[in-house]
């Protein structure tokens, strides 16, 4: 491979690039000033990689230095090779690296956006500065409900401000065009959004209902060429084609850069400008009245989890997988007064006096802030969106989360008043379990929910659902979750479920099982099935001083069935283990337990072949066959027969002889 190459790196959190261009066959790049390529940071080798070039586009790096490196997505330790092609990244922490051996560098459709949103956010920092000379933007704040006067008077200015700053100038056009794409994609998005209505997404209307168009500031003409384009962009990228809101939306990020050159040609100088002013009026407005850049992620389908790191770094959870959104707050300030809002808003305050906040919105996301002093990088956001609907086993199998075989299994077990215990790491999708379980309660069997913030979904009636309080503003009123387990004994409950047990409440938890109430359930963080019980163990002696022998036994008697989730590197979420604790063990007085699925392959859920000891009751009540447990009723090269689970385990219903109808 001849000519020159060249190769742009940058910093992780940064959006500029350095470019550098090479003639030689072999790169090196490191820390010293005598590589090639010189990456300054002290997490880099002096001389990290050589990277040379071989036939076509292809090249080899080889790690000669200490730490690692990743190309693509494989890991290269020191002393490895690799081949790869000129179009995949390297990055070296902290630093990304792109190689080009042609004119010009591909840039992702990420870097683009995060390079653009950067420009909005500098852009709409120097108008917000003007806007605060020129108005009380707090008085806009608390006066604007129903006075369409407040919002037309902030869009009045901000159009002044613009011109003032004179952004439409000729050294803008190129600028002011691609800010247009984007205005265009964000449009098109919301506009789906808004048009599915709230029965098929999030509801945040009480929070995010900020669509504050004033008609005076529309312009009829300018809106019916808007919606001819979001027209032309939607046949051509076939959303009608898409089965639900995700793909659609999906569909539109990744390929709408390439409809909008298509686009282009019909963006006149009087559009590009309307367009441009309108997505300006709307962040701006969304950041006095609303949630400035979280507004449009809280309604996002889509997105799972939102992360505030820094005002510059906004990170989302879409599809298992951590990214970041390329969306920033214009500063730390309004960081932090935004946060301040999104508390007030669920009726809890965070100052320097009380730093630290979890609070659960009105359709049921956990809010969890933290401010400096506590937050030492600034302020810091973390939002766990609700689903937009309740999965079913039938959506788990569908996924690929579990089998057919041990989803009816523990469907079995649930019905027969066995005790479940879920475990797994944060974010595997220990509630959503709990949930789906769940709905295999029959619905004559009285329940009672027990959580830190209420997130469960039940299907049934008939159930009680308490909620810990934290203490108030002079430390007292406080309500833990133990307190409110030991209430729901005197509640008369059939069933008892603790969405998470994470400290002394565990005893209360296990003693409840003990005492009348089996086939409750609840969760723990655990790494595996066995280290449940280490886990039971030491939250057990957190609410008393007990030999560890006799913690055994009340877990051996109370505990039934351990389903153990994991969450995978790619982002899925399947169920690795499905336990029974078996007993304690003679000698060693340890807890004994034995896999009756588990995921030995590493590729599927397999049943290990030992049956549990309470398969009579489960056969003789026919909840379950021993024909489709442990017989090839997988199908042919280990494919699952789309009818196998019972038509009474579907969409969480029973029969009416079990739901004492």
């Amino acid at each position: 491979m001849g000519g020159a190459m060249k190769i742009w790196f940058n910093k992780v959190n940064e959006s500029r690039r350095t470019m550098v261009e090479l003639d030689g066959a072999e790169i090196q790049l490191g820390r010293e000033a005598g590589n090639h390529i010189v990456l300054k940071s002290p997490l880099v080798s002096r001389r990290h990689a050589v990277v040379r070039r071989l036939d076509g586009d292809q090249l080899e790096l080889e790690n000669v230095g200490v730490n690692s490196c990743l190309v693509g997505d494989s890991e290269v330790l020191g002393g490895e090779r690799v081949t790869f092609s000129s179009s995949v990244k390297v990055r070296i922490w902290p630093y990304t690296i792109s190689f080009d051996a042609d004119v010009t560098t591909a840039v992702s459709r990420a870097e683009l956006e995060a390079h653009l949103r950067a420009q909005i956010a500098d852009l709409e920092l120097r108008i917000h500065k003007k806007l605060i000379e020129r108005l009380d933007l707090y008085d806009l704040e608390t006066t604007r409900g129903g006075q369409a006067e407040s919002i037309l008077l902030l869009e009045n200015n901000i159009e002044d401000v613009a011109r003032e700053l004179n952004l439409f100038g000729d050294e803008n056009a190129v600028l002011i065009e691609e800010i247009c794409g984007l205005a265009l994609r964000d449009h098109a998005i919301n506009q789906l959004i808004m048009e599915t209505g709230s029965d098929d997404v999030f509801d945040l209307a009480a929070l995010t209902s900020n669509e504050f168009d004033v008609p005076a500031t529309l312009v009829p003409e300018r809106e019916t060429e808007l919606h001819s384009l979001l027209q032309f962009a939607r046949e051509k990228l076939d959303l009608e084609q898409l089965p639900d809101i995700s793909s659609k939306i999906h569909c539109i990020e990744e390929k709408f850069s390439g409809v909008f050159n298509q686009l282009r040609p019909h963006l006149h100088d009087q559009l590009c400008r309307y367009l441009v002013l309108r997505m300006l009026k709307k962040d701006l407005k969304d950041i006095v009245f609303g949630f400035g850049p979280l507004q449009d992620l809280l309604r996002a389908p889509t997105i799972t989890e939102i992360m505030v790191v820094r005002s510059d770094q906004i990170y989302v959870e879409r599809d298992g997988i951590i990214e970041k959104s390329g969306r920033r707050f214009i500063s730390e300030k309004v960081t932090e007064s935004i946060i301040e809002r999104i508390v007030a808003q669920v009726g809890r305050r965070i100052d320097k006096s009380q730093p630290l906040v979890d609070a659960r919105l009105p359709d049921g996301s956990r809010v969890n802030a933290i401010i400096p002093p506590l937050a030492v990088f600034g302020p810091c956001l973390t939002i766990r969106k609700f689903p937009i609907q309740r999965l079913t086993m039938d959506d788990l199998i569908d996924f690929g989360s579990i089998t057919r075989a041990a989803a009816t299994f523990v469907r079995a077990a649930v019905i027969d008043h066995r005790s479940v215990l879920i475990s797994g790491g944060t974010g595997s999708g220990k509630t959503t379990m709990l949930n789906v379980l769940s709905s295999f309660i029959p619905y004559k069997e009285r329940i009672v929910t027990i959580e830190d913030t209420c997130e469960l979904r039940m299907h049934q009636e008939h159930v009680a659902a308490l909620e810990s309080k934290p203490p108030n503003v002079e430390g007292v009123g406080a309500y833990t979750i133990r307190d409110l387990v030991r209430n729901s004994l005197r509640m008369r409950p059939d069933r008892i479920i603790v969405g998470e047990c994470r400290g002394a409440e565990a005893l209360d938890m296990v003693q409840a099982m003990n005492t009348g109430h089996a086939g409750s359930m609840t969760t723990v963080h655990a790494n595996s099935s066995q280290e449940v019980i280490e886990r039971l163990e030491l939250l057990m002696l957190m609410g008393a001083e007990l030999p560890v022998s006799s913690i055994h036994r009340q877990i051996a008697s109370a505990i039934d069935v351990i389903v153990h989730i994991d969450r995978l590197p790619s982002g899925k979420r399947v169920v690795t283990q499905v336990s029974e604790v078996t007993g304690v063990h003679p000698v060693t007085t340890d807890v004994m337990i034995t896999d009756i699925f588990d995921r030995r392959n590493g590729v599927s859920l397999q049943p290990t072949g030992y049956m549990p000891s309470f398969i009579d009751s489960l056969v003789d009540q026919k909840l379950l066959e021993l024909e489709f447990l442990y017989g090839h009723s997988e199908g042919r090269n280990g494919a699952s027969p789309k009818n196998s689970l019972p038509a009474t385990a579907r969409r969480g219903t029973l029969p009416p002889t079990e739901r004492g109808d």
